[in-house]
């Protein structure tokens, strides 16, 4: 069972990230992805980086939680992989939140904990009860109904291209976490048993690879780039992208790390960042339709509570 310093540290990353899914509408409003989420790669990578070099040239940060263990192609073919699963789930989710609402796309997001616990289900053996089969079913109720919503806005989401990219990115997100839970394992209970600090930090440098290498091709490829050239603009939210998800991944990762961690109620506490979405979609984008979308919302978070009961 996940402790309440776990709990504490999931509801804080469940804020944080609420917060950076707000800025990421802002900044990806009438602007081009890929800058905008190679950007953030960087600028993760640039809070990161130090933590690296201190932890491999000087004892500063022996000891503390900003320590980033060592470690060999063993570590760094995980990580890899992991930044392959993210980054693609990222490329999906930018494009989506970029042309939908951000209270069409939080609820939807918030689906996660039902796919990564059916996927915690079949990876590691958790089997589901009463409660959390409730939960499941509150979930894809809420998925139906939330496609309601969307017909009032032009929203059909058997043909929306960028309902799809959402959903992709949410399973991708999933498979990410139930991934996370693998890492963060020890070797005895069958993960790979990696520090959580060299996971996040170097996750992020490779990010900032892959999507530099996307970027060339992209610029080197001149069908791709007439498709999918929109103009850049400098947007101030790119900044407050990377370090709100940086701080998130932080807590989570510290959460993760913990004894008795739950992947499946770690995720579920996440996902409560929608409210903080669906908020600052109502306040500050100005959204329609918010009082069906609301009862969808609140739905999506009577499954969580159902789910939680039943993983208690």
């Amino acid at each position: 069972m996940l402790s309440l310093p776990g709990i504490i540290l999931a509801f804080l990353s469940a804020a944080l990230l609420g917060f950076y899914d707000s800025f990421k509408k802002k900044a990806l409003e009438g602007n081009a992805v890929f800058p905008v989420l190679f950007l953030n790669t960087f600028f993760s990578s640039l809070i990161f980086l130090p933590l690296i070099l201190l932890s491999a040239g000087s004892h500063l940060l022996d000891g503390s939680v900003f320590h980033v263990g060592a470690g060999g192609w063993e570590m760094h073919k995980y990580i890899l992989l992991k930044s392959v699963i993210v980054l693609s789930s990222w490329v999906f989710g930018y494009f989506g939140m970029k042309h939908l609402p951000l209270t069409i796309v939080g609820p939807i997001n918030a689906t996660r904990p039902v796919m990564v616990l059916v996927g915690a289900l079949l990876v590691f053996g958790e089997k589901l009860n009463l409660w959390q089969w409730v939960g499941v079913l509150l979930a894809v109720l809420s998925f139906l109904m939330l496609s309601r919503s969307g017909k009032k806005e032009g929203l059909d989401f058997k043909h929306n291209r960028w309902i799809v990219f959402i959903v992709i990115a949410a399973v991708l997100g999933a498979i990410s976490g139930l991934y996370d839970k693998y890492l963060m394992a020890s070797p005895s209970d069958g993960g790979a048993g990696l520090d959580r600090m060299a996971v996040q930090s170097w996750y992020n440098l490779y990010q900032m690879g892959l999507m530099g290498v996307t970027l060339l091709v992209i610029a080197k490829t001149s069908k791709v780039s007439q498709r999918l050239n929109t103009h850049f603009r400098w947007d101030w939210g790119i900044v407050l992208i990377s370090i709100f998800l940086s701080a998130a991944d932080f807590v989570y990762f510290y959460a993760l790390s913990l004894p008795g961690a739950m992947i499946s109620i770690v995720s579920m506490v996440r996902r409560g960042s929608v409210v903080v979405s669906f908020l600052c979609g109502a306040m500050f984008f100005h959204e329609r339709n918010l009082k069906s979308k609301a009862v969808d919302l609140a739905l999506v978070l009577l499954g969580m509570v159902f789910l939680w009961i039943g993983s208690r």
